[in-house]
């Protein structure tokens, strides 16, 4: 007898006794999975029961078919249900969206200008080549479902963006794409064989009606390839017409409609020409373009959308009583504890309590050496545990996940566009109004002339030169590159970065955690009279424990005292209150002390009043691959600067190809050099990790922060390492450079073949099924070209 039974949520197969289940309608139901489980219970917190009892068929795995049930877009202003995926920021909320009905540049511009016009919303990001939408809006302005309904006014069904939701809206394009291309190709073939023949007579002599019967049989095999396979290039022309604006769909709908009904016209009429094959050689070849497009664009993001796969779904929690429960990782909190087993995934960020394990971190860092943590340190969600379990402690949801964060970097990435793009997206907007105009003006010309040929010319034109290359030539490049970047852990926090990184040439690095490791240790204690060692380096280490500075790390004791008034100055030190008595720490500058006071080598005073107690020679050692990767950035004016003291920065300068080493800056001087280049007409990539680089990374044309960076240097940078290593640094600007070239290649191209067919169109000696092969040509040798940057 079968153990299995349906799924009430979705319909799948589930077990009698899962331990998956729901109160719905008052009465217990099985649920197959998690997922079900949680869909469910949100549906009955919300009061919106009657979705079980008036629904026609199982719902799907995700909210996409309750929303159509429901109208549900309200229930996305329920905060409950916004925790997952909404994300404050200040007075204003930011939410990734997956848009279904994108199909080229033009639905991605025409999205943006129509939410840039709806009161509330400040910011729109669209990423056309993920189907996806970054919107930053004013919750007391206006609810997330009324930014919904507005995509939906414009014909555009938009969700909150999850991940499997959105390979299943993928998947579900992909689908209504096959299948329109199967009818196009299956009719195109059939049409073909019958024009063909009567084309080249190859039936022999036929009388009229003979022909005007093959006729109406190409007529019927073409009307469902104009009315369905054709639907998605109608439905783009109504969105940009609705809108007050043109787009590449606008000629192509023309196109296909004038042909239509001539042919129409002439077969009902028995007289003039018919174009059948064109038609559905037309749309089968655009609608083969495109589904090529589809496929490229989803390959070349899968790269950075794979990093989905990685968060996990659940999770073991240790309860108070010290048993063990399985949950969804998005309802950890911070201070859970959770087990995380040998060969498991870590569920979400957290500080390990207990265990020695190693970590696969590559889906962070790109390198696949696994890296040794032991308690104390910090694991991040998505990596996986490789030897043994671990005990850790949640440090935040998984929904501020170190992955989600980055994820959300990559879609935020687009929001400010390349100058190039926005000269692209403009150029085509004026381009398509002029190919209409042309077109028109080709069709005037030719009647007047007498040509019977008029309308066929004028067909050819609006085909031939449709502009749907020059949309893809900059939005294909750039996400290729950004996809690759991804793979080798660099994240662009700004598209326009890219563009930037071509024109540096001069490099500004700053010493400690950027060229070096940050692993200090403390090679001289000099300590003043009435002092011991002992008692020094416990008030030093106590100070030092509040601190992040890389420095920190090198004052390790157990026995700490308790520090009250604690402050850090940036790039001076840090002071605080230790058994009643104020003391500071950090450089000569900074407590004010003379250098040679106690030591001529020390680099680190402790001072209490105006009395120096102790100095401490810290001392640290190059990141193995620093001299390597300097040495490939030598044809760039290379920088150091430091806030160690000169004496260090020169001993570390003249093992490394750099021109110029400057020692004991605080922030504000390495902001004012910085500055001062700037100033002398030098473009400058600035290299920093520390909370004293922020101010001069938020001041160079493009700033980078390494893989061991603070919180607030990653905030400031444009460009963040997930590896402590510089080696990424060279491919990075090699990169750039490509992707400059590769959209400048695309750009030519498409301007080029457009310039270059016009005048065979306009002239008559294009016909219309030749301009089809044309343009899609066009199109698929774009994204082509892009797509080698994935290599």
């Amino acid at each position: 007898m079968s153990n299995n039974t349906s799924c009430y949520h979705c319909g799948l197969p589930a077990e009698k006794d899962s331990p998956y289940k729901a109160t719905v309608l008052g009465q217990p139901r099985v649920l197959c999975c998690l997922g079900c489980q949680s869909v469910a219970e949100a549906i009955v917190e919300n009061g919106l029961e009657n979705y079980y009892q008036f629904r026609t068929e199982p719902a799907a795995k995700g909210e996409s078919e309750i929303l159509e049930t429901l109208d549900k877009l309200a229930v996305y202003d329920d905060p409950a249900l916004q925790e997952d995926f909404v994300y404050q920021e200040g007075k204003h909320n930011q939410i990734q969206l997956t848009v279904e009905g994108i199909t080229c540049a033009a639905c991605g511009w025409l999205i943006e200008k129509q939410l840039a016009r709806v009161q509330g919303i400040s910011q729109v990001a669209v990423n056309v080549a993920e189907r996806r939408a970054m919107v930053t809006w004013e919750p007391d302005k206006i609810a997330l479902s009324g930014i919904l309904k507005a995509l939906k006014r414009i014909g555009y069904k938009a969700l909150p963006f999850q991940p499997d939701q959105h390979e299943a809206s993928y998947l579900t394009e992909q689908k209504q794409f096959l299948k329109k291309v199967g009818l196009a190709g299956l009719m195109t073939m059939q049409v073909m064989m019958l024009m063909t023949g009567l084309y080249f007579d190859l039936f022999g002599s036929i009388e009229a009606e003979t022909r005007q019967y093959f006729y109406w049989v190409a007529l019927v095999l073409t009307t469902p390839v104009v009315l369905y396979s054709g639907s998605t290039f109608y439905l783009g022309a109504i969105k940009a017409i609705s809108a007050r604006t043109v787009n590449m769909d606008v000629p192509v709908t023309i196109a296909i409609f004038g042909t239509y009904i001539a042919g129409l016209k002439a077969t009902l009429l028995q007289t003039g020409e018919v174009y059948f094959e064109s038609i559905c050689m037309f749309i089968f070849l655009l609608l083969l373009s495109r589904y090529l497009e589809h496929r490229s664009r989803h390959q070349a993001t899968q790269i950075s959308a794979n990093m989905m796969q990685y968060i996990p779904v659940t999770a073991h929690r240790l309860e108070p009583n010290g048993q063990l429960s399985d949950c969804l990782a998005k309802h950890l909190q911070t201070g859970d504890t959770v087990i995380v087993k040998s060969g498991e995934t870590i569920p979400v960020d957290g500080d390990i309590l207990e265990g020695v394990s190693a970590i696969d971190e590559s889906m962070l860092t790109g390198e696949f050496e696994p890296v040794t943590k032991q308690a104390g340190h910090t694991v991040y969600g998505g990596t996986v545990n490789q030897q043994s379990t671990l005990t850790i402690k949640v440090k935040q949801p998984l929904k501020h996940a170190l992955v989600n964060q980055i994820i959300r970097l990559q879609s935020s990435a687009m929001a400010k566009k390349p100058k190039v793009a926005q000269m692209a997206d403009t150029f085509s907007s004026y381009f398509v109004s002029a190919v209409l105009v042309i077109s028109a003006a080709t069709f005037a010309f030719w009647y007047w002339q007498g040509n019977e040929d008029a309308f066929w010319i004028a067909i050819a034109v609006l085909v031939a030169t449709c502009p749907c290359a020059l949309g893809l030539a900059t939005p294909s490049a750039l996400t290729c590159a950004m996809a690759r970047l991804n793979k080798q852990g660099v994240l662009l926090k700004r598209a326009d970065a890219l563009e930037q990184l071509t024109t540096i040439d001069t490099i500004a690095l700053d010493k400690t955690g950027t060229l070096t490791a940050g692993q200090f240790s403390i090679q001289q204690v000099h300590v003043a009279n009435g002092y011991t060692e002992e008692q020094v380096l416990q008030v030093a280490a106590s100070l030092e424990s509040r601190s992040e500075h890389p420095i920190s790390k090198a004052f390790t004791q157990d026995n700490l005292l308790s520090v009250s008034e604690f402050e850090v100055t940036a790039g001076g030190g840090i002071s605080g209150v230790v058994s009643g008595q104020k003391w500071c720490m950090g450089s000569a500058s900074f407590t004010g002390v003379s250098p040679n006071s106690i030591a001529p080598n020390a680099n680190v005073f402790l001072t209490t009043g105006d009395y120096c107690v102790a100095a401490f020679l810290v001392s640290d050692s190059l990141k193995p691959d620093t001299a390597a990767t300097l040495q490939a950035l030598a044809d760039k004016q290379l920088v150091l600067l430091s806030g160690d003291n000169q004496h260090n920065v020169d001993a570390i300068a003249q093992t490394l190809p750099i021109q110029q080493a400057l020692g004991g800056l605080t922030p504000e001087q390495k902001y004012q050099h910085v500055q001062a280049l700037q100033a002398k007409g030098h473009k400058v990539l600035m290299l920093g990790d520390g909370i004293n680089d922020a101010p001069v990374l938020a001041s160079a044309d493009v700033s980078l922060a390494v893989g061991n960076a603070t919180d607030v240097a990653r905030n400031a940078a444009d460009v963040v390492l997930l590896s402590e290593s510089l080696s990424t640094v060279p491919p990075l600007l090699k990169l750039a450079q490509q992707t400059r070239s590769k959209i400048r290649q695309n750009i030519l191209w498409a301007v080029g073949y457009n310039l270059l067919i016009l005048p065979f169109a306009v002239s008559g000696l294009l016909l219309p099924w030749m301009a089809v092969i044309g343009m899609s040509l066009s199109s698929i040798i774009v994204v082509t070209n892009s797509t080698r940057l994935l290599k």
